[in-house]
This record gives C-alpha cells, sequence and structure tokens, in this order.
C-alpha cells in the first residue's frame, strides 16, 4: 500500500509539478502551452540516476481550478509515475501557492489528492494474467503538516469504498450471480456495527415484493431484497439508500438487441454506490441511522419468465400491467421503497442504472435527479464538488397520464417512446407516501466509462459511492446546525 507522506520531506525520484494553462513556469524547462492544458502530461528525465525526474502534470485555466481537477491531475500522476516503474514522488511545494494561494495544503485538497491517486491508480485484474503495474512506495505531500494524516486517511478509504463498487460492477456476471451477491455482502459488512436480513423465498412472498418475484423468475438463482442496517444515532432521522441489483439483464422476455450485452452486469451500479458508501459510512462511524436496501434478480428469458401482459400487484394496493419486461428496474424499485415506508424511513434515496433515455438526455458524464427540491439541490453542489456530478430534472404532473393502462392501475412504461427517464421517476413516485422526502437517481449513463482519464479507468466508475455518503455527511451537518426541517 502506498505511503502519503506529510510532515517530513525527503528525496524522491519523481518531482510532480502541477502547472497552469495562464501561468508562469521556471525557464529553465521548455514548458510549451500544450503541456498546460488539463489532462497533459510530459517527462523531463534527470541527466543521472541522482538527479530528480520532473513530471508535468496540466491542470488548464487557473479560473476553472477546482478539487475534481486536483484529483484529475493526482490520477494522471499516479498512473504515469507507476508506468514508468518510478517508486517515490513529491509534489513540488512551489506549485502549492498557485494552487491556494498558501504554501500549505488544505485538509480537502489532501483528501482530494489521495482520492485521486488511489483511482487512477485502480486496476481490474482479477480475469488478466498480465501483472499489476509498479506500486509507488511512498509520495511526499510538501510541506503538509503532520497533522494532515487523517485527511490523507480519509482520501484513502473514500477510494477503496469507491473502489469497491468497480470491482463489484467489473464482476463477471458468473461469479456475482443474486446467490453470489448476497454472499458478497455478507462477506464485505462482516465485523461491522450493522444488520443484515435477507428477504427470500417464502419471505419475499408473505412481504408480497412481487416485482422482485417477477422479476427474478426466469432465473436458476432466487432473487432477494438485502436489508443493510446502521444505527451510529438512534435518534437520528430514519434514511433509506435504496440501489437496483440486476446482477445481469438481458431484458427478460423482451430480450435485448445484439449489440454487445457484456455491459448488462452494470445493471447493478445502483446498488455498488449504496454498498460503496455504506462501507464508507460505517467505516466512519458516522452519527445517523440508515438502512440500506438492495433489491437483488437476474433479468433473464426462461420457461418460467414473466412476461409482457402479466400484472404485478403490490401492498399498496397498486397493479401494474407488464407492457415490457426490460423495464423491470421500477418494479424492483417499487418493492424497496414500500418497504423502506414500512420499516418507518421518511426520507429515502433510490438510485438505480434504470433508463437509456437519461444518456441521451444529460450525455455520459452527468446523472438525473429528481423529487425533492431540497435534497436535488444538495446532490446538485455535493456533486461539483467531489466529482460524482448530477442534474436535476423534473417530474411533469401532467405526463402521468403517459403510464395508464387498460388493464391496470399503471404501466411499466408510458405510451409514447419520449422522456422514459421522466417517466421512469414518475412510476417510482406513485410508490412514495406522501409524507415522506424523496429522490431518484438515474446513473445509467454514468456507471462506466470507455477509456482512461484523470482517476477514472476504463470499466466501471464507482458512480455514486462518494455523492451518497457526502449526502449523508451533509444531512448530519445540517441536523447540528440544526437546518434541517
Amino acid at each position: 500500500m502506498m505511503e502519503i507522506k506529510t510532515g517530513t520531506e525527503q528525496n524522491a525520484n519523481v518531482l510532480i509539478e502541477l502547472v497552469f494553462s495562464d501561468g508562469e513556469y521556471s525557464p529553465e524547462l521548455p514548458v510549451s502551452a500544450k503541456m498546460k492544458e488539463r489532462g497533459a502530461l510530459a517527462w523531463f528525465y534527470g541527466r543521472s540516476s541522482s538527479e530528480q525526474d520532473i513530471l508535468i502534470i496540466g491542470l488548464g485555466s487557473r479560473a476553472k481550478f477546482s478539487m475534481e481537477m486536483l484529483r484529475e491531475a493526482s490520477g494522471n500522476a499516479g498512473r504515469a509515475i507507476s508506468d514508468a516503474g518510478k517508486q517515490t514522488a513529491e509534489v513540488n511545494p512551489a506549485c502549492l501557492h498557485d494552487l491556494f494561494g498558501s504554501t500549505v495544503w488544505p485538509h480537502e485538497a489532501v483528501t482530494a489528492w489521495v482520492e485521486g491517486w488511489e483511482l487512477g491508480t485502480y486496476e481490474f485484474n482479477k480475469y488478466r494474467m498480465a501483472e499489476n503495474r509498479t506500486p509507488v512506495e511512498w509520495v511526499q505531500l510538501s510541506p503538509a503538516p503532520g497533522e494532515y494524516a487523517y485527511a490523507a486517511q480519509l482520501g484513502r478509504i473514500r477510494a477503496e469504498a469507491t473502489s469497491l463498487a468497480r470491482d463489484l460492477c467489473n464482476e463477471a456476471a458468473s461469479d456475482l450471480n443474486p446467490a453470489a451477491f448476497v454472499a458478497r455482502i455478507r462477506q464485505i459488512f462482516d465485523g461491522r456495527n450493522v444488520k443484515i436480513h435477507v428477504y427470500q423465498g417464502e419471505e419475499l412472498k408473505q412481504r408480497q415484493m412481487n416485482g422482485l418475484l417477477a422479476v427474478g423468475a426466469g432465473s436458476e438463482h432466487q432473487p432477494a431484497m438485502v436489508e443493510i442496517s446502521y444505527t451510529g444515532d438512534p435518534n437520528a432521522d430514519h434514511l433509506a439508500l435504496i440501489g437496483k441489483g440486476i446482477t445481469f439483464d438481458m431484458g427478460g422476455m423482451n430480450l435485448k438487441d445484439a449489440r454487445d450485452l457484456s455491459d448488462a452486469r452494470f445493471d447493478m451500479g445502483g446498488a455498488a454506490a449504496v454498498i460503496g458508501a455504506m462501507d464508507l459510512l460505517t467505516r466512519m462511524e458516522v452519527k445517523a441511522r440508515i438502512s440500506a436496501l438492495i433489491p437483488i434478480a437476474e433479468n433473464v428469458p426462461d420457461g418460467g419468465a414473466y412476461l409482457p401482459s402479466d400484472v404485478v400487484r403490490y401492498p399498496n394496493g397498486l397493479a401494474v400491467h407488464v407492457v415490457n419486461t426490460d423495464a423491470e428496474g421500477r418494479l424492483i424499485l417499487a418493492d424497496a421503497i414500500l418497504h423502506a415506508i414500512r420499516s418507518g424511513a421518511r426520507q429515502i434515496i433510490d438510485v438505480a442504472t434504470l433508463t437509456g433515455a437519461v444518456g441521451h438526455a444529460l450525455g455520459l458524464k452527468v446523472a438525473g435527479v429528481w423529487g425533492d427540491a431540497d435534497y436535488a439541490v444538495q446532490l446538485m453542489e455535493i456533486g461539483e464538488h467531489n466529482g460524482d456530478r448530477i442534474w436535476r430534472m423534473p417530474l411533469v404532473d401532467e405526463d402521468e397520464e403517459l403510464l395508464n393502462s387498460p388493464y391496470a392501475d399503471l404501466a411499466n412504461l408510458p405510451t409514447i417512446p419520449y422522456g422514459g427517464a421522466n417517466m421512469a421517476a414518475l412510476f417510482l413516485r406513485r410508490f412514495v407516501d406522501s409524507k415522506a422526502r424523496w429522490c431518484h437517481i438515474d446513473m445509467a449513463n454514468t456507471v462506466q466509462v470507455p477509456s482512461t482519464r484523470g482517476y477514472k479507468v476504463t470499466g466501471a466508475t464507482g458512480y455514486g459511492v462518494r455523492l451518497l455518503a457526502d449526502f449523508v455527511c451533509e444531512q448530519i451537518s445540517r441536523g447540528e446546525r440544526g437546518e434541517n426541517s
């Protein structure tokens, strides 16, 4: 494990220089404008083994500098230095005044740097013979005082929780089927201050979790609802975090098209985000009361699979006409929302890789959020700061009629092909108690990236882990300030 050194200075193999596009640099090296662009890096090698190599990391415009840019720079630096086989590195202290107007690192900058480095050097090599890249032994954040060690440790556990979510998503569906997923959750939280209850089989029937039973009917692996209960403060408001856990989504009887379907394993990205957030929050021992609900199933065709035209009945009295079996996520999220309300939660956040439509609306870098206006704004502000970016989307009351069905109370797909992400959110809202504060996050477009850049590595991103954890911490802070209603 790489060591982050704070408070002591040692000679390192590599000196990292962080350079703004509109900043000055030492005339001793020919640093071009191209080298200063955001995401750029360039090596200047020492003339002998006793002379440091210099790595130039471009930050782009000073006016746009943020902690996200620092995470990106750190991720780029970490990969470059590790790939070069270097053992030690230090950040030039002369860069600090340019970055922060100070000669020391702010605590949040230390955390962001460590996050970026650890996430940028992440590798998922479980199924490869190739060796991992050479790990860097230590990085010196000169001249960060020794008391910054906690900030460095916080960055590490934030990165580890995000990497956990990445690992879960990147797993092969054959190795992370519903049964294996349940076992993995138990393993992750073994010895933690949580209680885990797994609802399966007859217990799902007794609790009328009929959406989950329907969606999982085609798989040889039985579906499950996993509930992780954490009580860091028994007097805190009860918050439910819900994550969609479809371990592989073939679309059921409405089979997906013939494109590469290997990405269907990412359909448990919402569950991975919630698990990662709970991993982080329990390690931080936050003063909160949280129920994490993970509905888990495999949506595949089979003789016993649920069918288009089926009607699914829910314990709140609603009956849903299944128009398309590939709109399965909302059916299992409805079970989890109803269970959260029955359990007394009055704050509910659900997160899911729910619709391709959210990507058509927002692209591949910003997720969508619907629901409680204040929560949505908080999530947007948090995402801008920590990199899990999100944008508030509309819930148009008049569009609810598009979910009407001639056979049941509502259909699981609208009658028009437009606004699919909005319509999915409207569907979920039908299951939310009017007294509950609720937000729905659709992260189908941010669950993975096609190429490596900054601290995001090809494959799963771990999106949502830090967003959810920071949201919980924000609620705690607001409660302490007496701001929560």
